[in-house]
């Protein structure tokens, strides 16, 4: 600390709150909307650079040993109230906030103790130049990356990852901060900057360590998908074929049908040509592929498992009402209705009862899609399985929301899993319950703006 007046520290510790708020902001995706949250921020770092002042004023000693581990606190609390992201991501980009800043401090500090005689002009120019610098470098280099990444972010990182990074990070600058007199020497500025350099190149390796497991995790999974929608297609291969096969034998037959009809018309006999055209109506009619929807992504997915489920003596009821084009990808539908009618058959196949049966509805409303799967479930095969029912009281959902009233909630499996990842992509919503002895999977899904993707971080800048 290089002393000054109360506007000096006035002016020290709004830089110390533009740089850890603003790197904090330009990597965050806010709770609320971006201008009220720029208001909030503005506020609260006025108020929190006032009182570090008084602090500053009226005692030096204890300002100089709590007031940068302290801010690390009270900004980072504040921080994570308004992100709408996960706790361990809002932790991770506090840290690097902070670490920032111990870089600063130690450049502006260190530069004029060395060259300008302890001038604390000097340290605010140098801390100005260099807060102004990082600003613009996470705004135009390393906040598309950080957002275009995110998901894979929020996918990998956990507790323990979380504490990895922060350790390695607050190592270094807790140095910085920490309460005691730092003699003046080339070899403690080398340590220092070593110690700076060292945590800054474990940060970047393991932050680039969890995007490519991310990524990696992400194209398991995508292969996973395209597995399924290969053998979706070829579902639908086979019942083409058969429908077309049949289609041949009733042309090959046409003949023979129009020879007799005559004879039937001939002889006079109405009855026997009445009964014999509904028979050959039948026939018709059997070769014909239902269609549930416009939408031929939608149409070939419940198709295929319609025509599985009838093999295996299963009853579908299947209401779809989807157009076509919609801002959803392909597989991304593959992933949520496959894995739920593929959760549906085995839950009736396992059922073991005469009567089970699939309830499916689809509908479209405005730019939201709403899915709801019933099926047969047999209570005793689930818990045998080690699931847990838990009892929930319904509580109401924010306004626009799909309204759910879970009866039982259901712990989850990998379909379920992915059915859950797959539809946050779209902003979405899950339900997995139990009622009347059905289980229940409803999905919503918000494909105003299409996918989820942090690719356009200009819009929040």
């Amino acid at each position: 600390m290089l002393g000054g007046s109360f506007c000096i520290a006035l002016l020290r510790n709004g830089m110390i709150a533009a740089l850890m708020m603003g790197v904090f902001l330009l990597l965050d995706r806010p709770r609320f909307c971006m201008r009220g949250t720029i208001l909030g921020y503005l506020l609260y770092g006025s108020l929190l650079s006032i009182g570090y002042s008084i602090w500053y004023w009226h005692d030096l000693e204890s300002y100089i040993r709590f007031s940068g581990l302290s801010s690390l606190f009270l900004i980072g609390i504040f921080c994570t109230c308004m992100s709408s992201e996960r706790i361990y991501l809002s932790i991770y980009k506090m840290s690097l906030a902070f670490y920032l800043l111990s870089a600063c401090v130690v450049f502006g500090i260190d530069i004029s103790r060395l060259w300008f005689g302890s001038s604390f002009w000097v340290d605010l120019i140098v801390r100005f130049c260099m807060i102004i610098a990082i600003l613009y470098f996470v705004k135009q280099k390393f906040r598309r990356m950080f957002l275009n990444n995110l998901e894979f972010l929020s996918r990998e990182l956990d507790l323990f990852s979380v504490v990895a990074l922060v350790v390695s990070v607050l190592l270094a600058s807790l140095i910085v901060y920490w309460p005691t007199e730092r003699r003046l020497s080339g070899a403690n500025i080398m340590r220092l900057l070593a110690s700076l350099f060292m945590a800054g190149v474990i940060q970047y390796t393991i932050f680039h360590l969890y995007i490519h497991l991310g990524k990696e995790n992400g194209y398991k999974e995508e292969n996973r998908l395209l597995a399924m929608n290969e053998q979706l297609l070829r579902c639908q291969l086979t019942l083409a074929e058969e429908a077309e096969e049949k289609a041949d034998q009733i042309r090959h037959d046409t003949r023979h049908h129009c020879l007799l009809i005559r004879e039937y018309v001939k002889r006079g006999e109405t009855g026997q040509l009445l009964f014999y055209l509904d028979q050959y109506l039948e026939d018709v009619d059997s070769i014909r592929v239902d269609k549930f929807c416009t939408n031929k992504a939608v149409d070939g997915i419940l198709s295929a498992y319609a025509s599985l489920a009838k093999r295996q003596g299963i009853r579908t009821e299947i209401h779809a009402a989807v157009g076509e084009n919609l801002p959803v990808r392909d597989i991304d539908l593959i992933a949520i209705l496959a894995n739920i009618l593929e959760n549906a058959v085995n839950g009736c196949r396992s059922a073991g009862v005469e009567d089970a049966n699939i309830r499916m509805q689809i509908s479209q409303k405005g730019h939201k899609i709403v899915i709801q799967c019933k099926n047969t479930m047999e209570r005793a095969s689930i818990e045998s399985k080690g699931a847990r029912l838990q009892e929930s009281r319904s509580s109401g959902r924010k306004q626009g929301r799909l309204q759910m009233k879970p009866e039982k909630q259901y712990q989850e499996g990998i379909g379920m899993a992915s059915i859950r990842k797959t539809a946050q992509r779209y902003h979405g919503e899950t339900d997995f319950v139990v009622a009347d002895g059905m289980f229940v999977t409803r999905v919503l899904l918000n494909l105003e703006g299409g996918p989820k993707a942090a690719a356009q971080p200009d819009s929040r800048g």
